[in-house]
């Protein structure tokens, strides 16, 4: 089964075209990764559509590192 990490790190190479070695959990989606603010929002739609959430703005603002979207994401996600 793939992870949530997984997951979401596949998506992030996918939306920004980034190396999968560069893609680590304390990585800055602006900062390291290279995303703007556009390509914030298109990987928060990626996220909500993968992982079945709806990410409101006002949280989507304090997703700053890879790291944050998978607790984002661990943390709503329906528990099995």
């Amino acid at each position: 089964m793939v992870t949530t990490e997984e997951r979401v790190k596949n998506i992030i190479v996918d939306q920004l075209g980034v190396e999968k070695k560069d893609v680590k959990t304390n990585s800055s989606l602006i900062d390291d990764l290279g995303a703007d603010s556009l390509d914030i929002v298109e990987l928060v739609m990626a996220m909500e559509e993968e992982f079945g959430l709806e990410i409101p703005d006002e949280h989507a603002e304090k997703i700053k590192t890879v790291g944050d979207v998978i607790q984002y994401i661990d943390d709503k996600s329906p528990k099995a």
